[in-house]
């Protein structure tokens, strides 16, 4: 598919006090893109090979996370990922965004489905398009990559290879470099890995490797959800789960890694088009 030159705009709004960054592309019903969590991780890399094809028939606000990218570097020791939640809610509000299609991948797919299944949701959820979320997280030996990241190319170099198939990814230089260099902004490497600090009064306990406790027979919004078959980060079959979710849809991209959206842009673009359509 060929897809239109639409421009993409890098716009900023205050939100509560916090600066916060997001691209917008297209017109139309809104479309919002939650990002993935690694180390640099925020928009412009995520969703940079599928704003322009998802925005042909929508308008596409893609944020950066609270601690991610453009967006201000703050991470909230006592609510944690909540605070996320919260400001990405108040963002949304600002923007006066009170209907959307929400599409997410990995960090951005789970918390999508864990607010939606909450009973609670604060997000205004039409329609969800989530890869690579849900289910069991293990602490396997690539996910540990991830969590170590010195600021190195080399260690970069793992971190892509655990979350990509198709080795082009993390054997381009280029791209490797773009990727550190986003991960060693101002504060982008703390605020990342401030997530995983723990008091020395507190138990050791790993965020990963725990059981996966959203109760997805609850949530009411209509989902398309798409596994990697190939997905390094996952163990076989953890999208079982999502065939509880009442009005689902679930596919699994054979060969493909944890990032499937841009791994395997064009078909994830076209599956998504179809299900916001």
């Amino acid at each position: 598919m060929t897809t239109p030159a639409i421009p993409i705009y890098s716009r900023f709004v205050n939100v509560g006090g916090i600066r916060t960054h997001y691209l917008d592309a297209g017109d139309g019903p809104a479309v919002v893109l939650l990002h993935s969590g690694e180390f640099g991780g925020r928009a412009e890399f995520t969703w940079e090979f599928n704003i322009a094809a998802l925005a042909v028939d929508h308008r596409v606000i893609a944020p950066d996370w609270l601690g991610f990218g453009k967006t201000d570097k703050i991470r909230d020791f006592v609510s944690g990922s909540d605070r996320m939640v919260r400001h990405m809610a108040a963002f949304l509000e600002t923007l006066a965004i009170d209907e959307a299609d929400f599409a997410g991948v990995s960090m951005g797919a789970t918390t999508l489905l864990r607010e939606a299944a909450s009973g609670r949701c604060r997000f205004p959820i039409r329609r969800m398009a989530v890869a690579s979320g849900g289910g069991f997280v293990p602490d396997n030996e690539e996910r540990r990559k991830s969590l170590n990241y010195d600021g190195t190319p080399e260690m970069m170099r793992a971190i892509l290879s655990s979350n990509f198939a198709d080795p082009k990814w993390y054997e381009d230089d280029e791209y490797v470099s773009r990727r550190v260099a986003a991960s060693l902004e101002p504060g982008a490497w703390e605020a990342v890995a401030a997530a995983r600090f723990k008091s020395p009064a507190v138990p050791a306990r790993s965020q990963f490797g725990q059981p996966d406790t959203i109760r997805y027979e609850n949530i009411p919004f209509p989902t398309l959800a798409i596994a990697g078959g190939a997905d390094q980060l996952r163990e076989p079959g953890y999208h079982q789960v999502l065939y509880r979710i009442p009005d689902s849809k679930v596919l699994v991209l054979e060969g493909a890694g944890h990032l499937l959206n841009i791994e395997r842009a064009d078909e994830y673009n076209e599956l998504v088009r179809e299900f916001f359509a």
